[in-house]
């Protein structure tokens, strides 16, 4: 299982980022994706997930209404539209995936890409 992130970098505050993140060494329909950030000093916290199927997708409060996560199996290849983006969102991000998933936690998720730097600065 390989996941990759990329899309990250310096973005003004109130500017987008796309976040992609390419699978590769399985089965990617099958598996349910999780995008997480971990800030300096901070935990890691769930942004978003989306299921293997595409009928079910979880924002975290300070994701809603910003962000929109989708993915096209087709592709193996999962998005985080991040818009309107503040310097709180400052963070690495990561997605994840794993096949079963109880809930959209990290602890839930148990293959991870190397994460993509997200900077929000002016």
């Amino acid at each position: 299982v390989q996941l990759v992130e990329s899309g990250g970098g310096l973005v003004q505050p109130g500017g987008s980022l796309r976040l992609s993140c390419a699978a590769s060494g399985f089965t990617f329909e099958n598996y349910a994706i999780g995008w997480f950030r971990q800030a300096p000093g901070k935990e890691r916290e769930t942004v978003s997930c989306i299921s293997h199927s595409l009928d079910s997708t979880y924002y975290a409060d300070s994701a809603k209404g910003r962000f929109t996560v989708s993915r096209d199996n087709a592709k193996d290849t999962a998005y985080l539209q991040m818009n309107s983006l503040k310097p709180e969102d400052t963070a690495i991000y990561y997605c994840a995936a794993d096949p079963w998933v109880a809930d959209c936690s990290p602890a839930a998720f148990n293959f991870w890409g190397q994460g993509t730097q997200v900077t929000v600065s002016s």
